[in-house]
């Protein structure tokens, strides 16, 4: 049963002013416009950042909200909505939350920490819900806005709540702690995730405790709260280890056996044993913390181990990738709860590369809800979300099959019977979200949707770009555009995977090298204003029909662009005037714009949408004074075409680099290039929140063992120092792994240990140095992640992280992630 609660009850709890016009019964908590379902319940909290929630007030009245909280009086009159005006609006969603936990006496685990807090959340989850039903934040809804709505969550039906926080800054943790109002606290890996946020590792560390100031009971690693111990003493706690047998559980001895890890520690004195199924470290790090936690909270040594040695692994991300007979396929495959369901449901509507969407869904479990309530939810948020086509598995499903209504519907009882019937289906050019409870064996249907591709692997974060876009977001002054850079294949990353979230989350524009480029992202739904940066003569046709807004660099790309319009009888169309002010590559020159705005004044054919230019060494102090030269440059071409023309155009220099080293410089517009990827020049990494948005892996095809005297690969140019193995894996320059990473000159991770690569990189594959690496055929190899960053393999051969990423090959399988 969801929360509800009456619109007058709301403003007595956020103590709010305005006036309530109309009744309503308010279940339903929002924050962003796109994401409604069930409007007559739902509540809009107009939360404040870059994009100010109030802008999208209008989108939600015309969905069908009518109840909203704001911190200003509107001068829109919606007649029939409910206004409720409070101080700060993340402030009352919160309180809101808190007071609804307040009504609940139940058991609550708060987790916090640099890292794991959703794997150790989940396996919790997967632990105790054999006896427990249980409430919890969905997938990583961690922060100032999803722990509140994660608790809202809550019902009469939960008598365990699981609920992680994550801060960035200081002062975050109190209010979160308000919300969750743990009664048992789990400390989790402390990393150094966030630490620019805080002004030590030790402010960290007393900020997270503060998640646990109000709890009966404690769950951490002896080892990280030695210097603590004044903050533990009002707690009963329970501690582990792997170092000292102080610890309530010590972990003394560690070991691989037939592919398991096998731990041994003492425990009340008496030796215990647990064997988990994962033989990485952070791994074994979460399983020893839920291993502490079950036996805190009074399960036997002999139950913990059991549950333990069954945990299934975690997918949190949902994975977007090219499937079959031109189908995108979003798969879930093992999740499926109510909450994540409306997550992905929201992932599939921002995609807009086909017109039809398909969900193939499986019965839902541990719901907490009434197997005909919970089904009219389902049906009732499939439809909001306008799905075309469902296929439902599971007998539930079929129970129920009449509470859907879509255009196209097919049940089955199981996995096999959907499996035998696929074919049948037709699936075609449509996005499918594959969305099943682990028992259900979805991976098999995704495996049969998804294309065939060899193992090496680009895994794009679209979360951590979104990050990225939010970091420079915040650089920018209030009314500034963002142009995103989208060409060279979204610099190697995608192309409407990437344009789909830039478009989903408002950037301004998209600019790409060549029409074609253009032509692609308008046949795959996406609709912004895109810049043509190569405009082609022999293109034109396309570029204005298919609405793209060509560079105008030269005179004569300018003659051809006009007596082409005339030709097509187009007037007015949209151009962009490029200005020469030092990089001396394409532009108009400083002398040249006189006789440009000639022939700009008494021309009906193009209208200028910017004037623009480039910075040569935004990233570089010494050149500080070129650049000063540059925008002077800049800006008188700019005042002169706008005297000319009669009207204010948008005014864009600035690059990623100078988003951050020249707010000055910011004019109308900023084109935000490889920074929305990770990697921005100016900044130093240790003071910058980007992250790198793609993982560059692989997988070894054979392990050999090679004496000392023997040579490796084409012309024997590789040799081990010493008698060793080598192993050989799956990628080589065909897929964009440059020859000159070969002879050791390259570094790979293999089970996280750098290792060199031996002779010449070949075409297809190529060897690396295992000697002191436990490593068997199949393992997983990377190239680059966040651990061994793109620039790292750039100064290895004396290039620049841009050709590392636009060098890997199409026959490189791109995935896309998002949580």
């Amino acid at each position: 049963m969801q929360s509800s609660y009456t619109i007058n009850d709301v403003k007595q709890i956020i103590h709010a002013a305005g006036d309530v016009v109309s009744h309503a019964a308010i279940s339903i908590l929002l924050t962003d416009s796109r994401r409604i379902s069930n409007p007559a319940c739902c509540l809009f909290f107009a939360l404040g950042g870059r994009r100010d929630g109030h802008e999208f007030i209008a989108d939600a009245y015309t969905a069908g909200v009518r109840n909203f909280v704001v911190s200003r009086q509107q001068d829109t009159i919606m007649p029939d909505a409910n206004f409720l005006i409070v101080a700060d609006v993340l402030s009352a969603l919160q309180l809101l939350a808190a007071h609804h936990r307040k009504q609940y006496h139940l058991e609550v685990i708060g987790i916090t920490g640099s890292n794991g807090k959703t794997i150790v959340k989940e396996w919790l989850y997967q632990l105790m819900s054999p006896e427990k039903n249980i409430v919890r934040n969905p997938k990583s809804y961690n922060s100032q806005i999803g722990v509140p709505l994660s608790v809202w969550q809550i019902n009469q039906t939960h008598n365990l709540g699981i609920f992680e926080a994550g801060i960035s800054t200081t002062g975050e943790m109190d209010r979160l702690e308000a919300v969750i109002r743990p009664t048992i606290g789990v400390l989790t890996h402390i990393g150094t995730a966030h630490d620019e946020g805080f002004s030590s590792a030790e402010e960290k560390l007393s900020e997270k405790l503060k998640l646990f100031k109000n709890c009966s009971q404690l769950i951490y690693n002896y080892d990280v709260l030695l210097d603590h111990k004044d903050e533990l003493k009002t707690r009963h706690c329970f501690s582990w280890s792997r170092k000292f047998n102080q610890a309530d559980l010590y972990v003394f001895s560690e070991t691989t056996i037939s592919g398991k890890y096998y731990m041994r520690a003492i425990y009340q004195e008496q030796e215990v044993e647990c064997l988990l199924p994962y033989r990485d470290e952070a791994s074994v790090e979460n399983a020893i913390v839920c291993w502490a936690t079950m036996l805190a909270m009074g399960y036997s040594p002999a139950d913990a181990d059991d549950r333990i040695e069954r945990l299934a692994a975690v997918s949190m991300r949902l994975e977007l990738k090219h499937g079959i007979n031109d189908c995108s396929v979003i798969d879930d495959s093992y999740n499926s709860d109510i909450q994540s369901l409306e997550i992905a449901l929201n992932f599939l509507n921002q995609q807009n590369q086909h017109q039809k969407k398909t969900l193939i869904l499986s019965d839902i479990y541990q719901s907490g809800l009434q197997q005909d309530a919970l089904y009219r939810q389902v049906a009732q948020m499939v439809s909001t979300k306008q799905v075309d086509r469902f296929i439902g598995v599971g007998t539930f499903l079929q129970q129920f099959k009449n509470d859907f209504n879509l255009p196209q519907m097919h049940f089955y009882a199981d996995t096999a019977a959907l499996l035998k019937d696929l074919n049948k289906l037709h699936l075609q050019g449509e996005t499918i979200l594959i969305k099943g409870s682990r028992s259900f064996g979805f991976e098999k249907i995704s495996r049969a949707l998804v294309q065939k591709a060899h193992e090496t692997v680009l895994e794009i974060n679209l979360n951590t770009l979104l990050n990225n876009l939010n970091f420079y977001k915040a650089k920018v002054k209030p009314g500034v555009k963002i142009m995103a850079m989208v060409k060279a294949f979204s610099y190697g990353s995608g192309t409407f995977e990437v344009a789909n979230m830039l478009q989903y989350n408002r950037v301004d524009y998209l600019a790409v090298a060549y029409t074609d480029e253009g032509v692609e992202l308008r046949e795959n739904g996406i609709t912004l204003p895109v810049m043509v940066l190569n405009p082609e003569p022999e293109s034109y046709d396309k570029l204005v029909a298919y609405k793209l807004e060509p560079a105008i660099y030269s005179f004569s790309l300018l003659d051809e662009f006009v007596k082409f319009a005339q030709d097509e009888d187009v007037m007015n169309y949209p151009v962009h005037l490029k200005i020469d002010s030092g990089m001396h590559r394409v532009g108009f020159e400083a002398f040249e714009v006189e006789t440009l705005c000639d022939l700009l004044e008494v021309n009906p054919y193009i209208r200028v949408q910017s004037v623009y230019s480039h910075l040569v060494a935004s990233d570089a102090e010494q050149h500080d004074l070129f650049t000063m030269q540059q925008i002077s440059i800049f800006e008188k071409a700019f005042k002169q075409i706008e005297d000319a023309l009669g009207y204010t155009v948008i005014k864009h220099i600035s690059n990623t680099s100078g988003i951050t080293r020249w707010p000055n410089a910011q004019y109308d517009m900023v084109r935000l290039g490889i920074g929305l990827y990770g990697v921005d020049a100016a900044i130093p990494r240790e003071e910058s929140g980007l992250q790198p948005v793609a993982t560059l892996k692989t997988t070894v095809s054979q392990v050999k063992k090679i004496p000392a005297a023997e040579t490796i690969g084409y012309n024997r140019n590789g040799s081990l120092k010493a008698d060793g193995k080598i192993a050989t894996v799956r990628i080589g320059y065909a897929d964009g792994y440059l020859r000159a990473f070969g002879n050791g000159v390259g570094r790979m991770l293999v089970n996280g240990k750098p290792v060199p690569t031996v002779g010449n990189i070949t075409m297809d594959m190529c060897m690396l140095d295992v000697s002191s690496v436990e490593v068997k055929e199949g393992d997983e190899v990377i190239v680059f992640n966040d651990q061994q960053r793109i620039e790292e393999l750039a100064l290895q051969i004396g290039t620049i992280p841009y050709e590392i990423l636009t060098n890997i090959s199409q026959r490189v399988k791109r995935v896309y992630f998002y949580e």
